[in-house]
C-alpha cells in the first residue's frame, strides 16, 4: 500500500517527478496526495528525463452575451484544464529488469546485475503506452510544481509534493521509435494530451 513515505524515498532528488498517473484519486496522508495501491498496476511516476515543459492551459467554460445597454454579461460554468507535454528520446525500459521498491519507505533498489535506463526510475516509454491503451475512460494526473495556492498557510515548505490531482482523459497519444538499442531498449519520441473530465 502506498503511504507518503513510500512516496517521500520513491523520488530520487528533493521534489517529486512532475506527474504521476493513476487509477484512483488517492487520499491525503500526513499532508501528501498519495494514490491508492501499487506501482505499476494502479500507478505509474512519469519520468522527467528529457520531458519537455509541462503545458497547462484554461479552458473557461461560459457564456458571454451582450445587454441592451452594451455591457457584456458572463454566465461562467467552469474552468477545466489542458495538459500537454512531450519526451525526446525516453528509454523505452525503465531497467533492465524489474525494480525492488521497498513498500515501507519507497527507496528504489536496482538488481545487482540489472542497469537503470530512466535516471529517476520513471516509467520508460512502454509503460506510458500501456497506459494509455489500458485506460480508455478517465484517470487521475497528480502535478508537482509551484502552485503555492494549493499549500495552504505553509505555502513554504511543501514543495516536496503533489499538490493538485486532476482528473483527466486522454485527448491525443502519439510516440515514435526514434532510434533502436542493441539489445537493451529503444529510444522514442512521446506526446501526449490530457483534459479535464
Amino acid at each position: 500500500m502506498t503511504t507518503a513515505n513510500y512516496l517521500s524515498g520513491r523520488k530520487q532528488y528533493t521534489r517529486p517527478q512532475g506527474m504521476l498517473f493513476a487509477d484512483n484519486p488517492g487520499v491525503v496522508d500526513n499532508g501528501f496526495h498519495v494514490p491508492t495501491g501499487d506501482e505499476f498496476t494502479n500507478f505509474i511516476i512519469l519520468s522527467d528525463d528529457n520531458r519537455d515543459a509541462i503545458d497547462l492551459k484554461t479552458n473557461r467554460i461560459e457564456t458571454k452575451q451582450r445587454t441592451i445597454n452594451g455591457r457584456m454579461r458572463s454566465y461562467h460554468i467552469a474552468d477545466k484544464v489542458n495538459i500537454s507535454t512531450s519526451w525526446k528520446s525516453l528509454t523505452s525500459r525503465t531497467a533492465s529488469d524489474n525494480l525492488i521498491i521497498d513498500q515501507e519507505d519507497g527507496s528504489t533498489f536496482v538488481p545487482a546485475n540489472a542497469t537503470s535506463y530512466t535516471s529517476d526510475f520513471g516509467a520508460g516509454g512502454v509503460d506510458l503506452l500501456n497506459w494509455y491503451e489500458e485506460h480508455k475512460g478517465s484517470f487521475w494526473v497528480y502535478l508537482a510544481y509551484d502552485k503555492f495556492s494549493n499549500f495552504g498557510d505553509d505555502k513554504y515548505n511543501k514543495m516536496n509534493r503533489y499538490n493538485e490531482v486532476v482528473e483527466v482523459l486522454f485527448d491525443d497519444f502519439s510516440y515514435t521509435v526514434v532510434s533502436r538499442g542493441a539489445t537493451t531498449h529503444d529510444f522514442w519520441d512521446i506526446s501526449l494530451s490530457l483534459e479535464e473530465v
